[in-house]
């Protein structure tokens, strides 16, 4: 995740709380005002389940932050401890921040588990504290902390209990998670990070250097090609989970897996080149994703 426009919402509490609709609001808002890929608690979310999704992307979308906007240089760690001290006080039925407000409710109704919020932020932890991945099974065990935790968490907002869900969904976060990672690799070195694994590196005879110059050269190519087949494969193993999961989730799920594939065509169509411009996903790749997903075949 990446964050493109508003301030991180403040990690001191409201004295009393807001009410449950005025923290749904302030979750509406921070999702509304923040750049992705694909949009949060869309239409195809059902009404109901919209105030869950949510408070489970504002909890996200606020913990990123700390990890990675400029004004929190210097306390990113003390205000993700401070961020865990509120979530464990929320389940606990205890919460004065609008998105805890709205976090414990979903908890609550949804029966949500306390773990994978815990993994998100020991995955914002590793933003603040680790920048570089030796291979990728290490980056699969980041993507095990940073992506897979947010779709165990839909496919219980969306009450969907088989256990055999739950490899497929981590497929789909993973496969996502990298194709961001590839898309903005050039955004990330300047942040002092590099997903791209140290030992593909190595092996490609690509410096850390040449992503900071902006130019792609042959080996840096290869090097993204291959990143590129290494996305695409999670993505393969998570075709099936649309049609299993089935319903509203299903059409989100497609959408979502088209559109991480659309990031991954874009990089192939600009010759495996993410430096010299962004790879962003735009109104007509919006289109194109929602005309294959009504001629879906799985």
């Amino acid at each position: 995740m990446h964050p493109r426009s508003i301030a991180t919402p403040a990690v001191t509490p409201m004295p009393g709380g807001p009410d449950a609709a005025a923290a749904d609001a302030y979750c509406a808002r921070l999702t509304r005002d923040h750049y992705e890929n694909f949009p949060v608690a869309s239409m195809l979310v059902p009404r109901p389940l919209r105030p869950a999704v949510r408070a489970i992307y504002a909890f996200a979308r606020a913990a990123d932050d700390f990890a990675d906007e400029p004004e929190h240089e210097g306390v990113r760690l003390p205000r993700l401890d401070a961020w865990e001290r509120m979530l464990r006080r929320a389940f606990d039925g205890e919460a004065e921040h609008p998105i805890f407000v709205a976090l414990g409710a979903a908890a609550r109704r949804h029966a949500l588990p306390l773990q994978p919020f815990l993994d998100l932020l020991a995955a914002f932890r590793l933003d603040v504290t680790k920048t570089r991945y030796e291979d990728f099974a290490a980056l699969r065990d980041y993507c095990r902390l940073s992506a897979e935790p947010v779709g165990r968490l839909m496919l219980q907002v969306f009450e969907k209990r088989d256990p055999a869900l739950q490899p497929l969904s981590d497929a789909l976060c993973t496969g996502l998670q990298l194709a961001n990672h590839w898309q903005d690799a050039g955004e990330d070195r300047a942040r002092g990070r590099i997903y791209i694994p140290q030992e593909s590196l190595r092996r490609h005879g690509v410096g850390e250097d040449a992503l900071a110059k902006g130019d792609a050269d042959a080996a840096l190519r290869s090097l993204m090609r291959e990143c590129v087949a290494h996305a695409r494969a999670f993505f393969e193993t998570a075709r099936p989970l649309p049609r299993r999961a089935g319903g509203r989730l299903g059409w989100e799920l497609r959408l979502t897996w088209l559109g991480g594939m659309r990031i991954l065509e874009r990089i192939e169509a600009a010759g495996y080149d993410v430096l010299s411009r962004p790879v962003r996903i735009g109104a007509a790749d919006a289109a194109r994703i929602a005309l294959r997903s009504l001629t879906w075949r799985s």
